[in-house]
């Protein structure tokens, strides 16, 4: 009935989830990103925090103590003091700058890996349409984000409590503390409190990967119509395809019925391989294999040679090797001489005892 329907039903292929990828989607979390990229945030200030306030307070220095424009202030007075005050400040807040453009870098790439594509940016007239618009605002996956933001806040604003309410003597004692040791304990609280927030973050920012990469597939789910298109467009016409399967093993078949009944003597595995061998000591420098096969095959051939009246002989360790060692129509290689010979002569002792 789904199938009737058109409705999506089948699991994505690989093809179908290239083809989103470059289209630009791609399951990635907004709430994983900020998470990481808060948690590198920290790390770089609690690492280069005191090396940017020791930079940023020469950077006051330097535009508060002896350094005036000039009187009459101008344009060219004032230039020096300005670029002066940015390489500063850029050589302070540059490498937080920069780290902190790598860290939401790598939250991304850990997402969807390396992939760079202009189709979002292409102009769309659908996203125009208000109707759409407005169904975007009131689906049901925004009522369940809304949700989901209530429930973190809720979730933070409990951790947030607890940590506080575990520090509460601590907190009301400060006022009596020195501004030192008081401000030590802040930061000892204040430092705690982050800890938890940020692992709690992390943890709903997983969460959340998860949830999108599982909405991502389910959006792009194909109808069966669909799989079967897909998979007639890479492997070719299914139908056409078992018509050619059936046509190989009719001309094999007839092969082997033309070739099994001037066999000398068939060696099997005894199930899985059949070998066909043919030697004419007039004619052949060595034995010739003429036909081969495996399982269905393999049977087919004992068939021929049960109503053909052709021997069979089960060595499993030469079937093998000669199935997989010798091409039809080529004479066997020098290292099955010995085995080869050990079965004729065998044949041919029973056919002198049945003469």
């Amino acid at each position: 009935m789904a199938e009737d329907l058109g409705e999506r039903t089948e699991l994505p292929t690989a093809r179908r989830r290239q083809e989103a990828r470059d289209e630009g989607r791609v399951a990635k979390s907004s709430e994983f990103a900020a998470s990481v990229e808060l948690i590198g945030a920290v790390i770089l200030l609690a690492a280069l925090g005191g090396f940017v306030m020791s930079g940023l307070g020469v950077l006051i220095r330097r535009a508060l103590e002896n350094q005036t424009p000039g009187d009459p202030v101008t344009i060219d007075s004032v230039k020096p003091l300005v670029v002066q005050a940015i390489a500063d400040a850029a050589a302070v807040t540059g490498p937080i700058v920069l780290a902190m453009f790598v860290i939401a870098a790598l939250s991304h790439y850990v997402q969807v890996g390396w992939h760079v594509t202009a189709e979002p940016l292409k102009p769309k007239f659908s996203r125009l349409n208000p109707a759409a618009g407005i169904k975007k605002f009131v689906n049901l996956r925004n009522l369940v984000k809304t949700a989901l933001n209530c429930v973190k806040l809720v979730l933070i604003g409990l951790v947030a409590g607890l940590v506080i309410r575990k520090h509460l003597g601590t907190i009301s004692a400060l006022p009596v503390l020195g501004a030192a040791p008081a401000l030590f304990k802040a930061l000892l609280v204040c430092l705690e409190l982050a800890a938890w927030l940020l692992i709690l973050m992390l943890v709903l920012g997983i969460i959340d990967l998860i949830y999108q990469r599982w909405q991502f597939t389910r959006d792009i789910r194909m109808t069966r119509q669909e799989v079967k298109d897909e998979r007639r467009s890479v492997d070719g016409d299914p139908d056409v395809k078992a018509r050619r399967l059936r046509m190989a093993r009719d001309i094999a078949l007839q092969r082997l019925q033309h070739a099994v009944p001037k066999a000398d003597v068939i060696v099997t595995n005894p199930t899985h391989f059949s070998v066909a061998l043919q030697y004419d000591q007039d004619a052949m420098r060595a034995p010739k294999v003429i036909a081969k096969g495996a399982d269905e095959m393999a049977f087919r051939i004992r068939q021929l040679a049960v109503a053909n009246g052709i021997p069979m002989v089960e060595r499993p360790p030469l079937a093998r090797g000669l199935y997989w060692g010798v091409r039809v129509g080529q004479e066997i290689k020098p290292e099955f001489y010995e085995a080869v010979a050990e079965v004729l002569a065998y044949v041919y002792r029973l056919k002198e005892k049945a003469a």
